[in-house]
């Protein structure tokens, strides 16, 4: 039985693999992008792709004890190309054993405007036994070389962890005989959570470097070796891997994705990410990358649209009216669950409306919040099963994997089970308007469950299935709901991986927002600073109602809470600041100061659009600071243009060059503590 299900993998996966590609994208490279860039990536590829007979191929693996490197330039190879759209190509190398019929295929993307490129190997079984173990599965495996006199150092930030340090800077030295290894924690499989669990890294080297990204919402390791000469090796994939296939079963690699920069400017080099990143992975909204979005959370009562209409009154016009689990007050039944007095969110399982405190659905509030230009955000929680005794562990106790944590786990490498979730999710999506599909993964993560499901000569297959099925359902999701978006939320900000960023964005970065969380202001603005290299959106909210802590809260996804005569002046003014200045979020990323937590310093950044000329400086003095002003050098300006500024405390605006605001740089007055400062600019001739 369990061989029929896995060749309908086969059938599925195959499907998507050749036909799910990222639209191209609208931002231009124009003349940001260096030739040599290009030159560089060019022959890169003709080195470790595009040649397979001589290629030292960039991913690896053991095939019954063999390496791959050993053998894959035998074997028979074919290798086809076709143009997905005017920015990329995808070229799919292929190699097959004739003895067992195993098939690998490397499928790799190649960018005509940046130079990038990406790849994805699958690895299936044609033939009608079992193949010989196939382990140490390695989507990147290359060797770099120094050649000068300056050390590998590698850039990157921690992942989310609850904490205020999330996203934190690191820089490593990579000194001869260190080994880096990196990955989410050993009870996680959530792809961007923890210090070390961070899935994107920027290896600096003698006049350049590399950025990779590993995309996988799983389990995955990366590890960065250097001997005692000049070498470095680098390997990632998913962490554990030591497998049989079966007849008609396929698994597949992380997706690897390789950035190449010339240079010794690593700041110019994250710009290069992101305007890679808004071009060609941010999900689209009618053919544009997703914009700002300012949102506010409703409660678990009907009277939502009474509450809605409070923020309009106050002039508050939000994109997002969002639903959450709600507590004890969820939308679900979950009053026979084991936890929190047998009334508690953590009691999942049961994916249908309450009808006791929702008789009607969320229809007549979904339509109602339609008619006022606004989308309608609903959570779910379907990976993971809180209540045993919910409709899936009643009805399919099959399809959930042991022990979970807080939890059971929908195995959704299972294809009746996937079927089911899929078909459940877009009925209730077309049946109620939703229109974001929020999507949370709280607990430990499933990382234990995948494992414990694997017999020893399977291991790291149940993880395989899993991450393939939770790819193709949101996948399927979309295809049958063009005009729906995805909120990736795992804890907070712990599932933010490449694939998962080419389907959805984080709504919510990091659970660490909440007032009594100690030192959350400052932490947000780390926050801001360090996620800031890598992710152009992101999302938070904030409960605090002074400009000095909400101002610190200001990204592309903004929201407040808790609207009352008290502190609607002080909404009013948040979101109408941060509608103004989260546009320019998405342009370039400058940071000012150093990074730091501690209450004696000031931080602050700056974000640009050049093609636009306008751009917005962040600045934050806190409360044990004794400067009363900053001065910094604003970046990517033009040196020939002038420049019209205006404080968001001070009336009026001012004037200055471009060569001054870059030479000189920009006084920042902030008198009182703690206290901030906005300013905008724009290019007025």
């Amino acid at each position: 039985m369990r061989k029929h299900l896995y060749r309908r993998h086969v059938i599925l996966f195959v499907v998507l693999f050749l036909s799910i590609v990222p639209a191209a994208g609208m931002a231009q490279a124009n003349n940001f992008v260096k030739l040599r860039e290009m030159q560089q990536r060019d022959r890169w590829l003709q080195d470790h792709l595009l040649t397979p007979k001589t290629a030292s191929l960039p991913f690896s693996f053991l095939y019954g004890e063999q390496d791959s490197g050993d053998f894959l330039p035998v074997w028979r190879n074919r290798i086809r190309q076709e143009k997905l759209d005017a920015a990329r190509t995808r070229h799919i190398l292929t190699w097959k054993d004739r003895r067992t019929g195993l098939e690998v295929n490397c499928a790799a993307v190649v960018y005509s405007d940046y130079p990038v490129v990406e790849w994805t190997v699958y690895l299936t079984n044609t033939g009608k036994t079992a193949t010989p173990i196939l382990k140490d599965i390695q989507a990147l495996d290359i060797q770099m070389e120094r050649g000068g006199d300056d050390e590998f150092l590698l850039h990157g930030i921690k992942g989310d962890f609850c904490t205020a340090d999330s996203f934190e800077p690191y820089q490593i030295p990579l000194v001869p005989d260190l080994v880096k290894n990196f990955a989410p924690p050993p009870y996680s499989g959530k792809s961007s959570d923890g210090p070390e669990g961070w899935p994107y890294f920027n290896l600096q080297i003698p006049n350049g470097g590399l950025m990779l990204a590993v995309g996988w919402p799983g389990q995955w390791a990366a590890s960065f070796t250097r001997d005692n000469d000049d070498g470095l090796r680098i390997k990632a994939g998913q962490q554990l891997t030591n497998l049989v296939l079966q007849p008609g079963e396929q698994i597949r690699t992380p997706l690897i994705a390789l950035v190449f920069w010339e240079g010794t400017d690593v700041i110019r080099a994250q710009n290069l990410w992101r305007r890679w990143y808004m071009a060609h992975v941010i999900p689209k909204v009618n053919g544009q990358p997703q914009g700002p979005l300012a949102q506010i959370q409703v409660g678990a009562s009907e009277d939502n649209i009474e509450y809605v209409k409070k923020f309009l009154d106050a002039g508050i016009h939000v994109d997002l009216c969002w639903r959450d689990a709600g507590g004890a007050h969820t939308w679900y039944p979950n009053r026979n669950g084991p936890y929190k007095g047998n009334d508690s969110w953590l009691n999942t399982g049961t994916w249908e409306i309450d009808p006791e405190r929702y008789p009607k659905g969320f229809r007549p509030f979904s339509d109602w919040v339609h008619t006022q230009g606004m989308k309608f955000v609903l959570w779910f929680e379907p990976e993971r099963v809180g209540d045993p005794n919910s409709w899936l562990g009643q009805n399919h106790p099959e399809w959930l994997l042991h022990p979970g944590s807080v939890g059971l786990i929908l195995d959704e490498g299972n294809p009746d089970a996937l079927a089911w979730l899929i078909n459940h999710i877009d009925g209730m999506i077309k049946s109620q308007g939703i229109d974001w599909y929020r999507e949370d993964m709280n607990g430990g993560g499933p990382c234990p469950s995948w494992r414990n499901h694997d017999a020893p000569d399977r291991q790291g297959i149940t993880e395989n299935f899993y991450v393939q099925g939770h790819l193709a359902f949101w996948d399927e999701l979309k295809r049958r709901n063009p005009h729906l978006c995805i909120d990736s939320c795992a804890s907070g900000g712990r599932r933010n991986d490449l694939e998962t960023m080419r389907r959805a964005v984080p709504l919510l970065r990091s659970d660490f927002q909440f007032p009594t969380m100690e030192g959350v202001v400052e932490a947000n603005q780390a926050h801001t600073y360090g996620l800031s290299f890598w992710l152009p959106f992101q999302g938070t909210g904030t409960y605090h109602y002074d400009p000095y802590s909400f101002r610190s809260f200001y990204i592309p996804g903004f929201g407040m809470g808790g609207l009352n005569p008290e502190n609607t002046a002080a909404q009013q003014q948040a979101y109408a600041e941060c509608r103004k200045i989260a546009p320019c979020m998405f342009g370039d990323y400058y940071p000012l100061t150093a990074y730091s937590r501690q209450l004696d310093q000031w931080i602050a950044w700056q974000f640009d659009q050049p093609q636009q000329g306008d751009g917005v400086v962040q600045a934050f003095r806190r409360k044990e600071n004794q400067q009363e002003s900053q001065t910094y050098r604003l970046q990517g300006l033009d040196p020939a243009a002038e420049y019209e500024l205006t404080n968001f405390d001070v009336d009026g605006s001012t004037k200055a060059s471009g060569k001054e605001l870059m030479e000189t740089g920009l006084a920042v007055p902030i008198k009182n503590t703690p206290s901030s400062a906005i300013i905008m600019y724009r290019r007025i001739q």
